[in-house]
């Protein structure tokens, strides 16, 4: 092979979106206003939680973590992409692009575990809430957030690590929106079967752990809320779960298409519309799923608005 045919990629080229140039206007305005709303939404429930007293308990402290990891994820893709509606080159550096899947791998793992604590927090309010400030206690509670950030740590820098093992010297262009690894495996000019193989170990796991506890604890939230004798309490408990479950469900499902199906590499073109999901819709959609039903956070919203007035 000569020295040509093997210069090695450092600047790659996200050619996501640029299929439809009349409607990057439109694209534009869109996912800039899915951007701030996500982060008004997001930023504002942490500093809600933070700053009413009455909110610092499990179940709003693993909120207020969740909103925080979906601003990390918003932060890490959306300023990017807008960017590149009006940039000429589109180029991102071969360490922007590692950064940018670092902060992404990290915001999306840390809300796998995340999910799987409020839902196991749900769980024992409902199924055992005479045992809740034992089960649930505040240590416990710390403990397992902490223990999503280790989780989404180490999970991100397992994949980076490995991902400079990887050398670039084929194609520079990135058929996405942002700096993916699977699109980033088929550029590579040594064979990423390591780094698919530890992606689909990892990833899978963590899905698959987290996805177990969700719907275990769904199920005995369901099965606890048939035996209610009040059918108006039953109504509003069963419409709370559903939305809560549809959010869930869009998450894991959009994560396990992308990262854990057969062929996944291979059929990269399938992951832009699913991508979209759960790096832009479920973090907008969250604190409004997780809040505006909630009249502990309504009311907080409520002081702290007459406060400032």
């Amino acid at each position: 092979m000569t020295e040509d045919n093997y210069s090695l990629t450092t600047e790659f080229i996200l050619i996501g979106f640029t299929d439809h140039p009349k409607l990057k206007t439109v694209l534009f305005v869109v996912f800039l206003s899915i951007y701030l709303v996500t982060m008004v939404g997001n930023l504002g429930l942490v500093a809600l939680i933070l700053m009413e007293r009455r909110l610092h308990t499990p179940m709003y402290i693993f909120l207020g973590n969740l909103a925080l990891m979906d601003s990390c994820c918003a932060c890490a893709i959306t300023p990017k992409m807008l960017e590149n509606f009006f940039s000429k080159d589109r180029m991102i550096s071969l360490y922007e692009c590692m950064a940018q899947f670092y902060f992404l791998c990290l915001a999306e793992t840390a809300d796998c575990f995340l999910l799987a604590a409020m839902a196991y927090d749900r769980y024992v309010a409902i199924c055992s809430p005479l045992q809740y400030h034992t089960l649930m206690s505040k240590k416990l509670c710390l403990q397992m957030t902490a223990g999503a950030y280790i989780a989404g740590n180490l999970h991100s820098m397992i994949h980076i690590v490995f991902l400079f093992w990887l050398t670039f010297c084929r194609s520079h262009q990135i058929n996405h929106f942002f700096c993916d690894v699977l699109p980033l495996f088929k550029l590579s000019c040594v064979d990423p079967y390591i780094n698919e193989l530890l992606i689909f170990i990892f990833s899978g796991s963590v899905q698959v752990f987290s996805i177990i506890i969700v719907i275990i604890s769904y199920l005995c939230i369901l099965f606890m809320i048939f035996k209610m004798k009040s059918k108006e309490g039953r109504g509003k408990a069963l419409s709370t779960c559903a939305s809560h479950f549809l959010s869930v469900s869009m998450f894991y499902g959009s994560l396990l298409f992308v990262y854990i199906r057969p062929n996944s590499v291979k059929e990269e073109d399938k992951d832009i519309p699913v991508a979209i999901f759960y790096t832009l819709v479920i973090p907008l959609l969250n604190p409004f799923i997780y809040s505006l039903r909630n009249k502990e956070v309504i009311n907080a919203m409520k002081r702290n608005i007459k406060k400032i007035l």
